[in-house]
């Protein structure tokens, strides 16, 4: 997943470091055989290389996809598991980065040709399921890409492993992302500290993860500039670009990772506007930091607000 995991527990007796060390690798290393595409034997990867057809993929391969399509229903596509072909044209997927110029000293942007072809390779309401068969309908060409679900349905599989071991107060991160359950050995909560886009007015935020997680996704975590412009890895599948609407980043806190992860990414995609609107009709927990005329401005929704103030007491 091309990032880094750590994982705090409360071991319950008899089992030492290295048997939940085994268990979190094996967790992980299953989780990018099945969704990772940087990995060229993935399930994920295979079924982007395969011809045109219907595919049958494994059950939990098929879950999580359900899951996407499920959120990118809701999201009326904020949320989209088949953008792979476009990010790659903008450079965030395995091919790697766009191309110099002529000059070498920017990366080049896709013409309009290729973002075109790119977007009739995508769209979550393209794809067509054969639930009977549990198989996948590849049209050609059609790359799926599960990276902004995937690294937040690890941290839940991790957590519940850990779990299932006896470990019930713990705390897992994968590339930011966390899950708390439980609290510390000495009975108090996971503390964690939240991501906030460099240069952000908020105060220092800290949360207690207890049963709970947090996801968050910035415009500034993985990016090129070209000519004075930035893009960011945040593609709209609405438009076939990388997001460009003033929202520097969204925190969200959820029961599970995965459903942080998503919609983090989600709220970003909607917008300043439609955004915050959408997270209070849904009761989502939510931070947005936005860039203003006078800067960076930060609004949180009911939910998140209700839970500062449940915080402070």
């Amino acid at each position: 997943m091309d990032t880094t995991w750590a994982v705090r527990l409360v071991p319950p007796p008899g089992l030492d470091r290295a048997a939940f060390q085994s268990a979190i690798e094996e967790v992980l290393a299953r989780i990018i055989l099945l969704f990772s595409h940087w990995e060229s034997r993935s399930e994920l990867s295979r079924l982007n290389a395969a011809p045109p057809g219907f595919w049958a993929v494994s059950e939990p391969f098929w879950a999580l996809l359900n899951a996407a399509l499920d959120l990118a229903d809701d999201t009326n596509g904020a949320v989209d598991p088949t953008l792979g072909a476009l990010v790659d044209l903008w450079g965030f997927g395995p091919p790697g980065p766009r191309p110099l110029d002529a000059f070498g000293k920017a990366h080049t942007i896709p013409f309009e040709d290729e973002i075109a072809t790119a977007r009739a390779l995508s769209g979550w309401g393209r794809l067509r399921l054969n639930r009977d068969a549990r198989a996948v309908q590849q049209l050609g060409g059609v790359k799926l890409d599960m990276s902004g679900i995937a690294r937040g349905h690890a941290v839940d599989k991790v957590s519940e492993r850990l779990t299932a071991m006896g470990a019930t107060h713990h705390l897992v991160e994968i590339g930011g992302e966390l899950r708390g359950a439980g609290v510390k050995p000495d009975a108090r909560p996971w503390w964690v500290e939240l991501q906030q886009a460099p240069g952000t007015p908020a105060p220092r935020t800290v949360a207690a993860l207890f049963d709970m997680a947090v996801a968050t996704s910035g415009d500034w975590v993985r990016n090129y500039e070209v000519y004075g412009q930035t893009y960011s890895h945040m593609i709209d599948g609405r438009t076939g670009r990388p997001v460009n609407n003033g929202v520097a980043s969204v925190t969200v806190l959820a029961d599970t990772a995965m459903y942080a992860d998503a919609m983090a990414t989600a709220l970003i995609i909607m917008g300043p506007d439609e955004g915050p609107a959408f997270a209070e009709a849904m009761n989502i927990a939510a931070a947005f930091v936005i860039r203003g005329e006078a800067g960076l401005i930060e609004t949180v929704t009911p939910a998140f607000a209700a839970m500062l103030s449940e915080g402070a007491r």
